[in-house]
């Protein structure tokens, strides 16, 4: 059953309307029915769940059905009522939901995985089923007859998952920290690019084919922006978090980004300003401030009989740079350090007291989060986690807008 939280609306902060409990383990994921005051979450605990809200305002579940194997992934699609699932025998199982959402119906299963399916994207168009998998393999099924079309596999875990329904390219997170991007077709597929700027496992992926940007989040605690369409291999890097990022998503309308991490921390990035590349880190034997060796530049040790330093790097312009000449620590959320991070102190020099102003805001979901959905149209974000707890929160006091209402503050 769920609890309806009655909580007077507090200026730019997510608003809990409603706190959903029941599930007996972990829940893995959880999405709003369009266009009804519903939720569908599948758990660890075997279960798939249809909760509707009541007259009372409380959430109640309409569906209640349980499967054979953990359920770790799943994919919706609202037009046909199918639902995907993903479980952690690697299975995927296919169900039909009736039009007034209390009856389910087991359609086929799909041998799509030998382990853990991490991800699914169904792709009405082409009749697809698309997975990941913790056998380090991406499969993509024929929906109408079950039958496997193509499979390849990495070198690491495959962790999530997103698709380009016009243009059939598919884009892999893994635990490595890579994102392969693939152009997938009926039997075969080919390799475009690797794209590799994470320095821990990409957990989450969110694509947006309008502007064709894709956002990577990780266990590093960081977020990239990836400029696909602008072909130029522009990235930017936002840094915001303190624990590893879960769940993503891009609200076109206002250009914001909205990412959740497993310690609760739920972050709005504004992304309609001209934001700055953070520089590649150089290399140097020495300093490239006061020219000092590093430690392993034994040759002008000898030479200056000098001890060697640790080398350092300064966030704003790359430089290598010893201890001594980055003693000073600034947010510069421009280029995407909301937290401070060293730069040189000559570089400190030139960031104002305006260049420290914050291009995000913060707020905490007070619960772990596994996974996020968003529903743009009524603003509205559910989220659920380890806590066996689903949460649904008002989101338009932070984001601004709501489709439903037409407001914008543009």
């Amino acid at each position: 059953m769920a609890a309806e939280i009655h909580s007077r609306p507090q200026s730019s902060r997510p608003v809990l309307l409603n706190k959903i409990e029941g599930h007996q383990d972990t829940v893995n994921a959880a999405v709003f029915i369009p266009k009804e005051d519903g939720v569908i979450t599948v758990g660890e605990d075997r279960t798939i769940r249809v909760w509707l809200k009541r007259d009372s305002g409380q959430y109640w579940p309409s569906i209640y059905h349980t499967v054979s194997s953990p359920c770790s992934s799943m994919s919706y699609h609202h037009d046909s009522k199918r639902l995907f699932i993903g479980q952690d025998d690697g299975a995927i199982m296919e169900f039909e939901i009736s039009e007034d959402f209390n009856k389910i119906t087991f359609v086929k299963t799909y041998p799509a995985h030998q382990s853990r399916v991490s991800a699914i994207v169904f792709c009405p168009e082409c009749e697809w089923v698309i997975s990941t998998g913790h056998d380090k393999s991406v499969s993509w099924m024929c929906s109408r007859s079950g039958s496997m079309l193509g499979r390849h596999y990495f070198s690491s875990w495959a962790s999530c998952l997103q698709f380009d329904h016009d243009t059939k390219h598919a884009f892999i997170g893994d635990f490595s920290g890579q994102i392969t991007l693939l152009k997938l077709d009926q039997n075969t597929y080919s390799i475009i690019t690797t794209l590799k700027g994470h320095e821990g496992s990409v957990g989450s992926l969110y694509w947006d084919p309008a502007q064709r940007l894709l956002f990577s989040g990780a266990s590093d605690h960081s977020v990239i922006m990836w400029d696909i369409g602008g072909r130029k291999g522009r990235t930017l890097l936002l840094q915001g978090h303190h624990d590893r990022v879960q769940s993503l998503c891009y609200l076109q309308l206002t250009r914001q980004l909205v990412s959740c991490a497993s310690d609760g921390g739920i972050t709005v990035w504004n992304m309609d300003i001209s934001r700055e590349e953070a520089p590649q880190w150089l290399e140097s034997d020495c300093c490239q401030k006061c020219e000092q060796p590093f430690f392993w530049n034994l040759k002008q040790m000898w030479d200056s009989k000098t001890i060697g330093l640790r080398q350092h790097h300064c966030r704003k312009c790359g430089k290598a740079v010893c201890g001594k000449c980055s003693s000073k620590r600034s947010t510069y959320p421009v280029m995407g350090f909301e937290f401070q991070v060293r730069v040189c102190d000559a570089c400190y020099e030139t960031i104002k007291e305006e260049d420290r102003t914050s291009l995000a805001t913060f707020h905490e979901g007070k619960h772990n989060i596994n996974h996020m959905n968003m529903d743009s149209s009524r603003g509205l974000m559910v989220t659920c986690g380890s806590d066996r707890v689903v949460k649904i929160w008002d989101m338009t006091q932070v984001t601004g807008c709501s489709l439903a209402t037409g407001f914008s503050p543009r």
